[in-house]
């Protein structure tokens, strides 16, 4: 394995590149990091417009699978003694004092006099000092020699310096801003006594905790890349790039809601793109799950409104996540005014990324995502819809929550030959839409997944025969809900007692009601549903099953979910009701429904009135569609062909038979469309089901017959 050779880089090559700096291995021989950052040349630090952070794995692409993206531009990694400051000092506007209860400015001029960085606040006497305690080449721990400051932050000054006893490898040592601070001295120590047992490759390491002259500093590994908070200095970052760093961080921050721990403070300015990696840095206000309130150290506009009287959470770190975001990708979005929290805009870019930031941050703590694994679940739904658009390419993913759809609702033709399809039936679309997944662990669960039947009533009889448990009540509901039964709504309220607060409930509320033909009531629980549930496909489907039989506009929701997913492939049937036949087409060969999209494009153009000079290239063409699905039942080809050939009668009617054209093997003109017709006609009268079906067949095609003196 050969390590980079970019100064100060502790990446390895893997496939030509640098696994952490992103640099090819032209420039790699041996691990090589100086002791002196002076001496060393200066790698390219231009900010790169639009990075975003891609897969440890691998950056090739493969549509649909999301955690394999394209190969994008790292961000280069950063010379550190560019970033060293000349005169490290902290600028007055950012002098106040550490006492809580005061929290006064400190450290200001006066009558033309520079304020003093060290002295005692005037409003309560406690001491300040913004001093660097720390200057270049002293010697910390004997170990640690130090080349400058490179930063001041809420509870220190950080120092670039070389670790002499690893060839001079660059880390950070932080300090404390004012030693003299209680609270800061306590939060110092409570890094040192965990910190270091945190590794999570998205949180930067921490090495040591050494002491020196009296003072404490933690020494972290050196992350050289740029900030998010950099990057959003650029512009609004896409979307996309967005939810691809959400879903890094949430990882972290399921890590360290597993050890027990709250990062509390997430902002821009603490995540450092690196390379094709990301790395949560500043650990200081880093605590225990449940520490008391009033302890946190966080930032107005990002912190959750409740930490001032209620302890730290794991709701309360999400909260974080979310603002984050949308200070990340929403243009002119501030995240704070006049020392308040500004709320998130009323368009967010996207609904779907809305309404996870909505739940993200609600005021209610319970009202949240209640882990990290459950908000990245939804975020990553959201990110296969933005990326189905960006890349004009479906997302597809299995549902942790849902099962897959049941059939496609509104598939069938119309008998009245005017229109393609009939209205949706509200029936047949609460019956299409997927169940919420039982819990396994339920007593029941395998009696459960033995169901067999059709009938909604037996089924029901065999769950009352089941031991009463959450699922065996959520299955029985689940039953008298797609019915539209009145029994529903007692059997609902039972399942809720015994499930509170399970989403199942609501779903199934919305099932019913949709059910029972009362779309409106309908349409505003699935709504509910789709706020709970913002990254899953099947709460937006049912709303655009409710919208469309209330008679609103279904187009967009049909849209997102046929974008993202094609295995639900009721969003192309609602699309195609809504006029755009032309997706049925994208319905995939492996579909069992592809015969159904298929002859509803065939009839869509049989059906279609006009006398366009195209129309009987479209009617060719309809008819070689049917003759690729082979395994069609011969009845119905033979029906869809004399749809075809009557609607090529009435064209040719005012039309001129095209020179060479067949349609379904007889020559397009008019004698020739006859007797082809006729001869369905014949042939579907001989196996009729019934005389009078046989007499009307026999009647038309005597209709039909070409004409003759005979």
């Amino acid at each position: 394995m050969t390590g980079c050779a970019q100064p100060g880089c502790t990446g390895t090559i893997e496939d030509g590149y640098c696994d952490l700096c992103g640099h090819a291995a032209a420039a790699a021989t041996s691990v090589s990091t100086p002791s002196s950052s002076a001496s060393s040349p200066s790698p390219d630090t231009r900010p790169v417009s639009r990075p975003m952070t891609g897969p440890l794995s691998s950056g090739r692409s493969r549509a649909g699978v999301l955690g394999d993206l394209a190969d994008l531009p790292s961000v280069p990694y950063r010379d550190p003694a560019s970033a060293i400051m000349a005169n490290p000092e902290v600028p007055e506007e950012k002098r106040f004092c550490a006492n809580p209860a005061c929290g006064e400015p400190v450290g200001r001029s006066r009558q033309g006099r520079a304020g003093l960085p060290d002295g005692f606040c005037p409003h309560c006497r406690t001491q300040f000092s913004f001093t660097p305690k720390l200057g270049q080449d002293d010697l910390v721990a004997g170990q640690y020699r130090v080349l400058g400051c490179l930063a001041h932050g809420g509870l220190g000054w950080i120092y670039l310096a070389a670790d002499e006893n690893l060839d001079g490898r660059w880390v950070v040592l932080k300090g404390l801003l004012n030693t003299a601070d209680a609270e800061a001295l306590a939060a110092a120590e409570a890094e040192r006594k965990f910190l270091t047992t945190v590794d999570h490759p998205n949180i930067v390491k921490i090495i040591n905790f050494q002491r020196s002259a009296g003072l404490g500093y933690i020494v972290m590994e050196y992350v050289g890349g740029q900030s998010l908070h950099e990057l959003r200095r650029q512009g609004p970052l896409p979307l996309r790039e967005t939810l691809m760093y959400g879903r890094e961080i949430l990882r972290a921050f399921g890590y360290l809601h597993e050890q027990g721990l709250v990062y509390c403070d997430l902002k821009p300015a603490n995540v450092i793109r690196v390379g094709k990696r990301l790395k949560l840095i500043d650990l200081g206000a880093v605590q225990r799950v449940g520490s008391p309130p009033g302890t946190s150290w966080a930032t107005v506009g990002y912190h959750a409104p409740e930490l001032d009287t209620r302890p730290s959470s794991v709701a309360s770190d999400l909260y974080t996540v979310a603002r984050t975001l949308a200070v990340l990708t929403i243009p002119s979005f501030s995240p704070a005014k006049g020392g308040a929290e500004n709320p998130l805009p009323a368009d967010c870019g996207n609904e779907s990324f809305a309404r996870l930031l909505r739940r993200a941050t609600a005021p209610d703590p319970a009202a949240r995502f209640q882990s990290a694994e459950e908000m990245e679940e939804q975020l990553v739904g959201v990110l296969r819809e933005v990326s189905a658009v960006t890349e004009g390419v479906p997302y597809p993913a299995q549902s942790s929550m849902f099962g897959p759809e049941r059939l496609a609702a509104g598939a069938a033709l119309a008998a009245d030959r005017g229109r393609v399809f009939d209205g949706l039936d509200p029936l047949e679309a609460a019956g299409a839409l997927a169940e919420g997944l039982a819990d396994p662990a339920d007593p029941a669960a395998g009696a459960l997944a033995g169901l067999v039947g059709r009938d909604p009533d037996v089924l029901v009889s065999q769950v009352e025969g089941m031991a009463r448990t959450p699922e065996t009540l959520l299955t029985k509901a689940r039953l008298l809900a797609e019915q539209g039964s009145d029994q529903a709504l007692q059997a609902l309220d039972e399942a809720e007692r015994a499930r509170p607060g399970d989403w199942r409930v609501t779903w199934y509320r919305a099932v019913h009601l949709l059910a029972a033909r009362q779309a409106g009531r309908a349409a505003q629980i699935f709504d509910e549903c789709f706020s709970l549930l913002p990254g899953e496909c099947a709460p937006k489907l049912g709303l655009a099953f409710a919208l469309e039989c209330m008679g609103d506009d279904p187009v967009r929701w049909y849209e997102s979910v046929w974008r993202t997913d094609h295995s639900y492939v009721s969003a192309a049937f609602g699309l195609a009701r809504a006029g755009r036949i032309g997706v049925l087409d994208e319905v995939p060969v492996t579909s069992s429904h592809r015969v159904a999209a298929q002859l509803a494009v065939v009839a869509s153009v049989a059906r279609a009135p006009g006398a366009d000079p195209g129309k009987p290239n479209e009617l060719s063409a309809a008819a070689d569609r049917l003759d690729d699905l082979t395994h069609l039942d011969p009845r119905r080809r033979e029906l869809l062909i004399a749809e075809l050939l009557e609607s090529a009668l009435s064209w040719l009617d005012s039309g001129k038979p095209p020179a060479g054209l067949k349609l379904a093997g007889a020559e397009f003109t008019e004698p020739g469309v006859r007797k082809r017709l006729e001869g369905i006609f014949r042939r579907l009268a001989v196996a009729a089901s019934s005389r009078q079906e046989r007499q009307t067949l026999v009647d038309q095609a005597n209709a039909v017959r070409p004409r003759t003196w005979v």
